[in-house]
C-alpha cells in the first residue's frame, strides 16, 4: 500500500491481543477442505471465471518437477512490475535481477494495482499457471508484501495444487487502521465513484494492467478491518500449504509482545537492537498507528505487527513499508540501521529451501 492518500484519521480503541492464546502465534482461520473448485473467483480479462480458462483441477497426469520450486513476489496495492515502462523502477526494487544472479527463478508478476483482493488472485492465477507451464514445475513458491499476501493466500486457497508455501511481509491480515481512515474520509458514494474515475485517468498511462473495473475503493474496502474478517472467513487456509509472515517496524520501535515469537527466524533475530526510522512520508500513519499514549503498537506506517501475523510468526524487521521492498530507488533504510533487504529476500528463501520448498 502507498500512504500519500491515506495521511488522516485518529486511534481507535484496541482490542485485546494475546500472541500465545492458541500455544502458538496468531495463525490462520484455519483449513478446511482443499478448494480448487474456483467458485469464489471473479471473471477476469483473458479468462472464465477465476483464471486460466476457467481450470479448477489439478494438473493433467504427467510428470512434472519438484522442488525448489520457481520464486513468484507478489506486489501490493498501488503495485507495478515496470512504473510507466520506465524500465529502471520496479515494486520489488532490483530484486528479482539480484536473485537471478543468485541462481534463483524468480518471478514478478503484474496484477490489478487497485482492486479487491478476489479479484488480483484470480489474475495471479492466470500468472501462475503460465509460469508453471512454462517452467514445468509442479508448484510455486510465494513471497508477497502488504495486500499480495492476500492475494497470495487468495491463490493457494483456489488453487492448493499450484502453492506450495506463502510468505507474507507486511500483510494487513487483520485489517489496517488506515484503509479504516481513508473509507471514512470517501464515504460519501459520489466520492468513491469520483476517486476511481481519477485514478482510471490518471493510472492508465501508468499502467498496462489497469482497466474499466480497477476500483481503489473496492480495495480500501478489502483491507479495513471489516472487510479482512469477511475475507479470513472466506480464505482459509489450505492444508499441505506451508504458512508464515514477518513484519516491519519503524518510528525507531524496538518490538515489544506484538513482536514475539516461538521461533525467531535467525536472519531477523539478529537486528532485534536495530532501530528503523520511519520515512518522512509514512510518519503520520506511523504516529497513528503507533497510538502515541500507553501502549506503543509497533508497524511499519501502514501496517501493525499484530495485523501481520500469520501462519509461523518469524519476526519483526526494523523497516518501513517503503524500506520493505527496497523504495524509495533502494535507498538504505535509516541511518543506523544495518537491515538491508536483498539480504534478507536471500535469506526467506534460504529458508524456504531448509523448510523442503
Amino acid at each position: 500500500m502507498i500512504s500519500s492518500a491515506l495521511l488522516a484519521g485518529c486511534g481507535a480503541a484496541e482490542e485485546p491481543f494475546a500472541p500465545w492464546d492458541t500455544g502458538e502465534v496468531i495463525t490462520g482461520v484455519g483449513g478446511g477442505p482443499a478448494s480448487g473448485s474456483g467458485t469464489g473467483l471473479p471473471d477476469v480479462p483473458g479468462g472464465g471465471p477465476g483464471a486460466g480458462g476457467g481450470s479448477s483441477g489439478g494438473w493433467p497426469s504427467i510428470a512434472r518437477l519438484g522442488p525448489p520450486y520457481p520464486i513468484v513476489l507478489a506486489h501490493g496495492f498501488f503495485g507495478y512490475e515496470d512504473f510507466a515502462g520506465a524500465g529502471y523502477n520496479t515494486y520489488f526494487y532490483n530484486l528479482k535481477h539480484t536473485l537471478a544472479e543468485s541462481g534463483e527463478t524468480v518471478y514478478t508478476p503484474a496484477v490489478d494495482p487497485f482492486n479487491s483482493s478476489a479479484y488480483r488472485g484470480a489474475q495471479l492465477i492466470a500468472r501462475i499457471e503460465e509460469i508453471l507451464a512454462e517452467t514445468g514445475h509442479e508448484k510455486v513458491n510465494l513471497i508477497a508484501h502488504s495486500q499480495g499476501g492476500l492475494d497470495a493466500r487468495v491463490v493457494a486457497h483456489e488453487r492448493p495444487d499450484l502453492v506450495a508455501s506463502v510468505v507474507t511481509f507486511a500483510t494487513p491480515h487483520k485489517g489496517s487502521m488506515i484503509a479504516d481512515v481513508a473509507l471514512e474520509l470517501v464515504a460519501h458514494e459520489r466520492l468513491q465513484e469520483v476517486l476511481d474515475d481519477l485514478l482510471n485517468a490518471i493510472g492508465a498511462p501508468l499502467y498496462d494492467q489497469i482497466g474499466n473495473e480497477t476500483s481503489v475503493v473496492a480495495a480500501l474496502e478489502q483491507l479495513s478491518s471489516p472487510g479482512t474478517e469477511e475475507f479470513n472467513t472466506k480464505y482459509t487456509d489450505a492444508p499441505g500449504v506451508f504458512y508464515a509472515s514477518f513484519s516491519g517496524r519503524s518510528g525507531r520501535a524496538k518490538g515489544g509482545r506484538d513482536c514475539m515469537t516461538h521461533e525467531p527466524a535467525p536472519f531477523v533475530a539478529r537486528f532485534d537492537a536495530d532501530l528503523d526510522p520511519v520515512h518522512p512520508l509514512l510518519s503520520l500513519t506511523e504516529a497513528i498507528l503507533d497510538g502515541g499514549f500507553g501502549e506503543s503498537f509497533p508497524n511499519d506506517g501502514l501496517v501493525r505487527a499484530r495485523d501481520a501475523r500469520w501462519g509461523r510468526f518469524w519476526g519483526c524487521v526494523p523497516a518501513d513499508h517503503f524500506d520493505e521492498i527496497g523504495q524509495l530507488f533502494g535507498q538504505s533504510p535509516g541511518e543506523g540501521n544495518t537491515w538491508r533487504y536483498l539480504d534478507f529476500y536471500r535469506a526467506v528463501i534460504e529458508r524456504l529451501r531448509q523448510e523442503g520448498f
